[in-house]
Order: C-alpha cells, then sequence, then structure tokens
C-alpha cells in the first residue's frame, strides 16, 4: 500500500515567493493606513468632525480685543474688556522674548511648515515622554479655534488632526513673524492679562520692547502652564524661578545667549513690578466708567457699515482722550494725601459724637438716611432678585458678617453688621476733582472720588453739590458788565436788608458774613478776596437775581438755579465739571469752550472712526473777563487762598495739615467755598492754561465738621489743589507745560483793575463813579 504524503497548505498564492508575500501584504496595509489617515484628514479639513475656519476666518481671526483708552500723551489708562487683549504687531516685540519662545517651544519654527516631523515621531516613539510635539503655529490654531484640547482621547486626535490641517494654512497664510506675533497676543498669563502686552504691563509695569531677559523668560515659561508657573504666587516661586531659568538654559543652549550672562541672570530673583487691570483699579477708575456710559451711547449713534452696533468689549477700539497720564496720577495722589490727613481727623471730632457721622438731626431723620442707603446698596438688591420679601432683608442687615472694608492705610477685614458698614462709610469724606486747558477744553484729570470699588458715585459730573462762595464771581460779573463797575470801585461792608415782596422772598432777608463782622468801605477786590456775603448781595441786589442766572448759564452751567437773591451767596447746585468750565471762560478771555474728554476713536485697524470739534460761544468781552481774573488774583494774594502762597495748609491750630509747602509763585485765579455749616468745601483755582476744581464733603450733607477750621473750603479742598499743581510744575517731564506766566491783559483795557491805591470815594461825590450808585454805601 502506498503511503500519501501530506504538505502543510501554504498561505501564500501558488506562485509567489514567501518574501515577496510579505512586501506585498506590508505595503496593502501601509497603503490601507495611509489612506485611512488621508480621508481622515480629508474629512476633517470638509467639517466633518467639527467646522473648520474658511479663509476670511484665517485672514480675520475672531478674537475678543480690548478697547484701549489712550491718555494725550501716549499711555494706556484703562481698557474695556470681556478679554483683556491688545494685540502688539512683531516689531514691538525684543528679539531676548522671541528668541526664548522659539528655544523653549519650537527650536525648529523657522524650518518648518507648521508641523515639525521630527517632534511628531520623537513624540509617537516616546509617547511624550521627551517633548511635545505641538509647534508654535499649531498653538496658535488652538488658541484661536478651539481653545483647551480636549481630555477624551478619540476628541484629542480629532482637534490634533484640525490643528495640523490650520496650522498648515496659517504658514501659508502669513509670515513667520505675523505667527509669532499672533501666538503672543492670543496667550492667556492669568491675573487679567490675554495678550503678552497685558502680561508685560501688569507683571512687569512696561510695554513688550522694554521686557529684560530675564522677565522675558519668566513670561515665556508661563506658557507651559501660566497657573502653576503664576509668578505672583507666593508659594509658587520656587518652580517659577526653576522654570526661568529652565528657559534661560534653553536659550544657552540653541545658541541665544552666552553661558556666562546666564549664570549672571538665574542667579537673580524674580522682581515683579505688579499692576493688575481691572475695572475698579488702576488710574483714572472714575473716568473710565464716565467714558464707558458715553460710549455705549456712541456706539448707538455710530453703527458699522453693516449697521451693526460697535462692541467696546470685543471690537478692539482706541479711544484717544484729552487727559494727561501723569496730571491725572498727581491728581489722584493730592487727593490721597490730603485726604488722608484730614479723614484722620474727621474721626477724632466723631469720636463724642453718639450719632456719628451726622451732627444736629433727630434719630428719625438718621433712620431715615440709613433706610435709603440700604435700599440703594448691592446687597438690597442681590436679595431681591433671589426672591427674598423686605422683612427678610432688612433683617439680614442686622446680622454680623465677614466684610472686607475701604480704609486709607489700606483694605481690612472686620466683622460688623451692614447696617453698621453704611453707617461707617458715612463717615468718608469724598472728592471731586477736575482739571482742564480753558483754551480748548481739553480735561487733563478727572478724579470722581476716593476709591472707586468701595465709593462709585462720580462727583465731578454726577453729583451736583451746593457751591457756596464760589458762585460770587459770577455776581461780580454780572454787576461789573451792567453797572460798569470795576475791581478798584469801594463800596461798604455794612449791614444790609432787602424788603419782603422784592425778587419775589418772602420775608426780609438781612444776609450776614461769616464771622458777624463788618469791614466798612472795601473795594471789591478785597470784598471778593474776603469773600463778603453783605456785600454779593449789594451786588445782587443791584442787577437782579435773573441777569445772574442768565449769565451763568451763558457760562456753561446746566443746573437749575432759581432767580432768588440767596444765589448771591451760594445756594446753588451745581457739579464741578460745570462749575470748571464756568471759570474756565475767565482764564479764555471770555470765550465759553465745552470740555473735551475725547479727542478721537478708531477701530482695531487705525480707521477714524470719531475727531472731537470744539465747541465755543462769546459770553462776555476780555475786558470783563480779565477784570475777574484780577478779582480772583485778590483771593490768592490776600484772601482765603492765600496760603498757596505762603505755604501752610491749615488754618489756626491746624497742625495736622501743615508741612505742604505749595509756595506758588506765579499769579494764580482762584476762590474758596464754604457751604453752611460746613457741608461742602470748595476750591477752584486757575493759571492761564489750566483750570482746576475741587469739592470736598461727606455723601450726606449733615456729616460735616462742626466749625470752621476744619470744614471750611480753604482747608478740605484748597490743599489738594496745591499739592495737584506743586506735584505738576515739579515735573519736567509732563508733556503738557503748565503756565507760571502771567494772564494775558487785553490791549487797551478800558476797566480799571490795577488797585495799589484804593481811593474811598465821599459819600457826596459818588457820580465820580459814573454809575447809578443807589442803594450803595460809601
Amino acid at each position: 500500500m502506498a503511503i500519501k504524503k501530506t504538505t502543510k497548505k501554504s498561505n501564500t498564492n501558488s506562485g509567489d515567493h514567501p518574501a515577496e508575500y510579505f512586501v506585498k501584504k506590508f505595503w496593502k496595509i501601509f497603503g490601507i493606513g495611509f489612506a485611512s489617515i488621508f480621508l481622515f484628514f480629508l474629512l476633517a479639513s470638509w467639517g466633518v468632525f467639527g467646522r473648520m475656519p474658511d479663509f476670511e476666518q484665517l485672514e480675520n481671526p475672531d478674537s475678543n480685543v480690548a478697547t484701549e483708552i489712550i491718555s494725550e500723551d501716549g499711555q494706556t489708562i484703562g481698557k474695556f474688556y470681556l478679554e483683556n487683549r491688545t494685540p502688539v504687531k512683531y516689531a514691538d516685540l525684543p528679539k531676548s522674548l522671541v528668541d526664548a519662545l522659539i528655544a523653549t517651544e519650537d527650536e525648529r519654527f523657522f524650518e518648518h511648515s507648521g508641523i515639525d516631523t521630527r517632534g511628531t515621531l520623537r513624540a509617537m516613539v516616546t509617547l511624550g515622554g521627551s517633548g511635545g510635539a505641538s509647534t508654535i503655529t499649531q498653538q496658535l490654531a488652538k488658541n484661536l479655534f478651539h481653545g483647551e484640547g480636549s481630555r477624551f482621547f478619540l476628541f484629542r486626535i480629532v482637534q490634533k488632526a484640525k490643528e495640523w490641517i490650520i496650522a498648515t494654512k496659517l504658514e501659508r497664510q502669513y509670515t513667520k513673524e505675523e505667527i509669532i506675533a499672533m501666538y503672543f497676543n492670543t496667550v492667556d498669563f492669568v491675573n487679567n492679562a490675554v495678550g503678552i502686552r497685558s502680561a508685560s504691563k501688569i507683571y512687569f509695569g512696561k510695554e513688550p520692547k522694554n521686557l529684560k531677559v530675564e522677565e522675558a523668560a519668566v513670561l515665556v515659561g508661563m506658557l507651559k502652564n501660566p497657573s502653576l508657573y503664576n509668578p505672583m504666587k507666593e508659594k509658587r516661586k520656587e518652580k517659577v524661578l526653576a522654570r526661568r531659568n529652565t528657559v534661560l538654559s534653553q536659550m544657552v543652549k540653541y545658541g541665544k545667549l552666552d553661558e556666562s550672562t546666564k549664570e549672571k541672570l538665574a542667579a537673580q530673583p524674580i522682581v515683579t513690578d505688579y499692576n493688575p487691570e481691572s475695572h475698579n483699579e488702576g488710574v483714572a477708575t472714575y473716568f473710565r466708567e464716565y467714558l464707558r456710559d458715553y460710549m455705549k451711547k456712541w456706539v448707538k449713534d455710530n453703527p458699522k457699515d453693516d449697521g451693526s452696533e460697535y462692541d467696546i468689549y470685543r471690537d478692539g477700539l482706541k479711544i484717544y482722550t484729552t487727559i494727561d497720564s501723569k496730571m491725572q496720577q498727581y491728581a489722584e495722589e493730592a487727593v490721597q494725601e490730603h485726604l488722608a490727613n484730614l479723614q484722620e481727623e474727621f474721626f477724632i471730632q466723631q469720636k463724642k459724637n453718639t450719632n456719628a457721622p451726622f451732627v444736629n438731626i433727630s434719630k428719625a431723620e438718621t433712620d431715615k438716611i440709613l433706610d435709603r442707603a440700604m435700599r440703594n446698596s448691592e446687597r438690597w438688591r442681590i436679595m431681591t432678585d433671589e426672591g427674598k420679601d423686605e422683612d427678610e432683608i432688612i433683617a439680614s442687615f442686622k446680622v454680623k458678617t465677614d466684610m472686607r472694608v475701604f480704609t486709607w492705610k489700606g483694605e481690612r477685614d472686620t466683622v460688623m453688621t451692614p447696617i453698621d458698614s453704611i453707617r461707617y462709610y458715612k463717615h468718608f469724606l469724598q472728592t471731586g476733582v477736575m482739571s482742564m486747558n480753558p483754551i480748548d477744553g481739553h480735561v487733563k484729570a478727572w478724579v470722581g472720588g476716593i476709591n472707586y470699588k468701595h465709593f462709585q458715585y462720580d462727583h465731578v459730573q454726577q453729583g451736583a453739590r451746593q457751591v457756596g462762595s464760589t458762585f460770587k464771581p459770577f455776581v461780580y460779573a454780572a454787576a461789573i458788565e451792567q453797572l460798569h463797575l470795576s475791581p478798584c470801585d469801594t463800596v461798604v461792608d455794612a449791614p444790609f436788608s432787602m424788603p419782603k415782596g422784592k425778587y419775589g422772598i418772602d420775608a426780609d432777608w438781612n444776609p450776614q458774613n461769616s464771622n458777624g463782622q463788618f469791614m466798612g468801605p472795601i473795594t471789591l477786590k478785597k470784598a471778593l478776596a474776603n469773600s463778603v456775603n453783605t456785600i454779593s448781595a449789594k451786588l445782587i441786589d443791584r442787577v437782579g437775581p435773573k441777569a445772574v442766572v442768565d449769565l451763568t448759564h451763558k457760562l456753561g452751567v446746566e443746573s437749575k438755579i432759581p432767580e432768588q437773591p440767596s444765589i448771591a451767596l451760594g445756594a446753588v447746585d451745581i457739579t464741578v465739571s460745570d462749575m470748571v468750565a464756568a471759570y474756565s471762560t475767565f482764564a479764555n478771555q471770555g470765550v465759553y469752550v465745552k470740555p473735551i474728554v475725547i479727542s478721537k476713536i478708531e477701530d482695531k485697524n487705525g480707521v477714524l472712526l470719531f475727531q472731537s470739534k470744539m465747541e465755543t460761544k462769546d459770553v462776555m468781552s476780555k475786558d470783563i473777563a480779565y477784570a475777574i481774573i484780577k478779582l480772583l488774583e485778590g483771593v490768592t494774594e490776600s484772601g482765603s487762598g492765600a496760603r498757596l502762597k505762603w505755604g501752610g495748609a491749615g488754618g489756626s491750630g491746624y497742625n495736622r495739615m501743615t508741612g505742604y509747602p505749595y509756595k506758588i509763585v506765579n499769579p494764580v485765579a482762584g476762590k474758596t467755598g464754604t457751604t453752611q455749616n460746613q457741608s461742602d468745601g470748595w476750591f477752584i483755582g486757575m493759571v492761564p492754561n489750566l483750570a482746576t476744581g475741587v469739592w470736598v464733603g461727606n455723601e450726606d450733607r449733615s456729616a460735616h465738621f462742626k466749625g470752621l477750621i476744619y470744614g471750611q473750603g480753604a482747608t478740605m479742598a484748597l490743599p489738594i489743589f496745591g499739592l495737584f499743581m506743586k506735584k505738576c510744575y515739579a515735573d519736567d517731564t509732563i508733556e503738557y507745560k503748565i503756565s507760571e506766566r502771567p494772564f494775558e491783559r487785553p490791549a487797551n483795557l478800558s476797566i480799571k483793575v490795577d488797585c495799589a491805591k484804593p481811593v474811598v470815594k465821599d459819600t457826596t461825590a459818588s457820580d465820580t463813579l459814573n454809575v447809578d450808585m443807589t442803594g450803595f454805601d460809601f
């Protein structure tokens, strides 16, 4: 029997050699794999796995760009933003920053076309153990079009594929330099610092181009994990330092830094200059909030070409303001230096007041003030929105709560009831300060209060307060215009009475001087310098209240003013901004100029959207305006504002405020103002090209100093003006040069203003004044 021989059936095709079979098998699998990958990327590029950016989006990547508020001297003083991002160009980046980025994140950046093949293969082989595969361009793609990577593996693969596709498109669309700039502009460095410019300003207080090598290394080091390597976290200082030094080592490795320099820099500690940027902090907070409201109205009146509104938080507008950043800084410093001291005295005086800080009001009146404040509070609004009933809300104001409160020495953590915190905040003296150029109306400084985070009411433009004796120059101006008086004419300071019924008054009016005394025959210049009430009353009696009201409105004051004689003593509520503009008319030779805060607005591409224009009107002759200036100079030469010249800052016994050496030697025209019960203190001062108004007082008129030593305008408000001017004069780097020259005297001046030798006219020679003197005492 024959034995049948069997053999194992080969898996190879009958004619193939085994080696050839496996080669074919390999290429078949490779081809299928390659085709699958190609198809995967093709489907991704078609948007099958999610929308991909089109050409227009690549050309104009959609990102939230902050609106920038720029001062007249070119400084960014604030922003409006959802993300605090202000783009910079490649030319604005220092070489050390670019070198640090490439050495640390993508050493072959200038060699690849968006995808680093070597880096990708290395990451695949080591599973990321020896470095990531993402190029700077891929990171840019991620930042622009989908943000944080998914933690789900399959989704992350899809995202990675999209990053590759977008990266290659970006490389075709932009230059390498543009990609670097775009990348730096998209990174979130935490602490409201989106983009390199914000990060540089917030962490180091400077523009990116001024960054030192070691500072650039800190910011590049943050790219790996901004939260982990945040230089402001005290507990992470060592990690941040080690990361910075790693960046410096990478720069040495790739020839961007020599070893000796690296060793010196690595030995240095990290030194930051932290400047947080938020809506509640920074410079010119009250002005920025005013500007925000202004812009909300402006965008409605100035739509885009397609009819849509500009978004001040996303569209990257550039608002060029008239504010001078240094003058703004000095105004805020003057407020802080003076009111911190004055507030201390106020607290001392209130220690024995059982109803502090309120003076001479009943418990019912106090309860009414506190109840109104309670109902206007944020706590009340929030609890109302939550559906809480009124009794429950009121009860919550009597429960002790952990809170952080404002003090002039910094915020302090404490425990108190919300109603007690309201009373505590009522103690604080508030202020409004505005400074403007009388010639062109450009506002140079704007301080609406003492701390925007805790006190958000703007006392420059939002709140009108009683102006006291600062109203008197308007009365004098009307009298000089209508009665043809001069500052050198003499009147008698003596008791004065206006009978019931005149000008509609319902009782006899008997104005008294603040000191209860009378000076006898004095010039108008001396009368205004010493703020003599009876003289102002006599003047308004002669010209009539209506003439004064009409003139005041011509001077730009928008407040409603009653046509009553009592306005001569300042029983009128007017804003700081209106008072400064009105006084500026005197300095501008009788021409009123409406205040301007914005010079121009541009879009993010630099296209001009708005250009300001001066609004002016002639109010009075040059001669009359100059006569008022000479009257106001008398106030600072020998009157209530004289301390500007000799350097003191308070009245008798006011030792807390002494030591401010103002000593302004050049001519200054100004006027103090103090209202009834010392509820408001004013000073408005002018040099030829700058008018500044200062108001100081408590939020409620019933909270105030008890006496004139501390409560008069010369003590409450004038020192802020003096400190502000002193600081401005001392800084030669301020671009806006404040005049130290006298006010310009009109040619052929028709009004006598030089009163070196005042002559008291005899009562029998009243006709020598060439004016109807009925009603005047000589």
